[in-house]
């Protein structure tokens, strides 16, 4: 069987087709997602709220919701080394530092069972616990949480 050899490389083929005046034209007429509108300007940055620093517990709209922080998180160390969150709220420590201990399910292992440390799939707080700030809701809502 013979084999056909291209005059042309493969990569020049498609760089000489896309150069040429007929893709061109094709190009003008691709519309894009948003339709004929052109962007608009640049919006100025969303503004930064301010946390709400009542030191109180928020209420819960569904039984397994996290709990909100009450106080500012910005600057603490999370990571495989260290967790400022476990420094109060930790089982070892919620007591001298009068704060709320870490719910017992984040001490469980795959097996159920609790352990002394905090399980590692729990262990990143920010990842689920968010500080509570003064904004308004972006949507109305009508969301009746459980009692």
């Amino acid at each position: 069987m013979k084999r056909l050899i291209p005059l042309v490389p493969t990569g020049l083929a498609i760089v000489l087709l896309a150069a040429s005046p007929m893709n061109a034209v094709a190009a003008e007429e691709i519309s894009s997602l948003r339709g004929p509108l052109a962007l608009e300007g640049q919006k100025s940055p969303p503004p930064v709220f301010k946390l709400k620093l009542d030191l109180e517990k928020f209420d819960r709209n569904f039984k397994t919701q996290p709990p909100l922080i009450p106080h500012k998180v910005k600057k603490y160390k999370i990571n495989l080394k260290a967790n400022r969150c476990l420094k109060c709220h930790d089982k070892a420590t919620y007591k001298e530092e009068e704060s709320p201990m870490i719910g017992v399910s984040h001490y469980l292992d795959k097996d159920g069972k609790e352990g002394k440390k905090i399980n590692m799939k729990r262990y990143f707080c920010t990842q689920c616990h968010v500080p509570q700030v003064d904004a308004k809701p972006l949507v109305s809502n009508t969301f009746k949480g459980t009692k």
